[in-house]
This record gives C-alpha cells, sequence and structure tokens, in this order.
C-alpha cells in the first residue's frame, strides 16, 4: 500500500469513533501490535530526544526500503509511534521525504495531545525522516 493509502485507511478507522476517550483506547490497542525494537538496541543512540516518556526508534534499510521498529514506556506513546511506522514502514526513502502525513491532523492527534507529547510526535516523524534522508544520501552515493 502507497502513504496516502494507509493513512485513508487510519482516517477511516478513526471516524468509527465518535469519543477521543475511545480513540485513546484504539491508539493504546494499537501499540500491542508495534513491532518492538530488539533489546540490544534500546541504546542512547535509538533514543528520540524531545518525547515525554522514552522512546527507541531503529531502522533498517533492505532492498531500497526502510523498515522500523520501536518501543516506548508509556502506552499512549507506544500507540502514537506504532501508528507511524504503520503508515512509513516498508516505504522508500523518497516516499518517506515527500509524505505529507496528513492523516495526524484530520484524526486530531495532535490537537488532543498535551503540548509536550504533541512535541514528542513531532520527534518522532522528525527521526524517522532523518533515517529517511540518511538512506537516501547513502543511496546516491
Amino acid at each position: 500500500m502507497t502513504i496516502p493509502e494507509i493513512q485513508d485507511s487510519i482516517i477511516s478507522e478513526f471516524a468509527l469513533y465518535d469519543d477521543w476517550l475511545d480513540k485513546y483506547a484504539y491508539i493504546i490497542e494499537l501499540g500491542k501490535d508495534c513491532p518492538l525494537i530488539d533489546e540490544k538496541d534500546k541504546t542512547e543512540n535509538n533514543l528520540i530526544k524531545g518525547c515525554q516518556s522514552r522512546v527507541w526508534l531503529s531502522c533498517e534499510h533492505r532492498d531500497g526500503r526502510l523498515w522500523f521498529k520501536a518501543d516506548s514506556d508509556a502506552v499512549i506513546t507506544k500507540g502514537i509511534i506504532s501508528l507511524l511506522i504503520r503508515t512509513l514502514d516498508g516505504q522508500t526513502p523518497q516516499d518517506i521525504l515527500a509524505a505529507d502525513l496528513h492523516f495526524i491532523d484530520e484524526i486530531g492527534l495532535k490537537e488532543h495531545l498535551s503540548p509536550t507529547r504533541s512535541n514528542g510526535l513531532t520527534s518522532m516523524v522528525k527521526q524517522m525522516r532523518m533515517y529517511a534522508m540518511a538512506y537516501q544520501l547513502k543511496m546516491e552515493n
């Protein structure tokens, strides 16, 4: 699936819930399906700076695509990173860098997060784009 198709799917899923408490519960559920980072990769280098809770993110480049794994010590944050992974996992660096992650605003996620969690979300997206940029530069050289 393309990034826009995945985002449309996520938007449709969240449209099923009227109440934000139900949406939070759904985000927490999604965190249970997060592709977990290996314990050996829970290092300072993989820790995302700017998050209220601890979030580790690793990235592997295979066959011209990026594959992400993560973990967090907070269930809501784990759900948020799992949404990002679902959207960007298995995509090319170029597609990740070009992606407009409009689903974040369309499902109301950013506006319903505390300012520190919202900053954390921005930091997660930034880190995933940094991996994409690094692998794209590596492929060009």
